[in-house]
């Protein structure tokens, strides 16, 4: 008989996937433990065994999302070769990120809105790092001319996050402003994408310099 461990993420992982959703679709204080455990297939009991505490879970779920950027930033930013690129290939990674799945722009939002206080902390040290990479490459694309001068790096990162966020929580809200009669949910992800991903490159690369799409970033956004 195989083991459970070779057909399925292990517990840990299970809880957490199943809190990203819960505290997603109803936030942190409305979704309960006893809920989470029940979506996982145990018992209250056995999740505590894995994490001591409600709030020792949500920071299990926030750590885990933005820890993940800390290693995929330096790693896409060293392997792209120039800037056009490197804008793709980050972009291409965001998108799929969060097109895989959306509770995780819903949570990062939720969090952000309902518990600054107690998110902030993280953010400095889970989403500072990566995004100074960021900034120090567009200043970097601005002393070569390929970045328009009057872009102030930090407040176009932070507006990027925002739109992403954004973007990804709300779409299936918003998709009746694409059509009428409404767009299905994979035509307006799919037009949304598209415009988040030209309003962001236009407005950081001089026309000259830009370049068209990656392949990856036009699949993603096509997905």
């Amino acid at each position: 008989m195989a083991n459970d461990r070779t057909a399925k993420p292990d517990v840990s992982q299970r809880i957490l996937d199943q809190a990203t959703r819960l505290f997603a679709a109803h936030g942190f204080v409305g979704a309960s433990l006893r809920d989470i455990a029940v979506a996982v297939g145990i018992r209250k009991p056995s999740l505590l065994y894995h994490f001591a505490s409600k709030d020792d879970l949500r920071r299990g779920v926030l750590d885990q999302m933005l820890a993940h950027w800390n290693e995929a930033v330096p790693r896409i930013l060293r392997a792209a070769t120039s800037g056009p690129e490197q804008f793709d290939a980050i972009a291409a990674e965001i998108l799929t990120f969060f097109h895989d799945d959306h509770d995780r722009a819903r949570l990062l939002l939720r969090e952000l809105l309902d518990r600054p206080e107690e998110i902030a902390p993280l953010v400095a040290l889970r989403v500072q790092p990566w995004a100074q990479i960021v900034c120090d490459y567009i200043r970097k694309g601005q002393e070569q001319g390929r970045v328009h001068t009057d872009v102030d790096p930090e407040a176009y990162v932070a507006q990027v996050i925002n739109l992403v966020l954004c973007g990804f929580a709300t779409h299936t809200s918003i998709r009746a402003m694409l059509g009428n009669p409404p767009v299905d949910d994979v035509e307006a992800a799919s037009r949304l994408l598209r415009e988040m991903l030209r309003v962001a490159k236009s407005s950081l690369f001089i026309a000259a310099v830009a370049a068209p799409p990656t392949a990856a970033s036009a699949a993603t956004a096509s997905a």
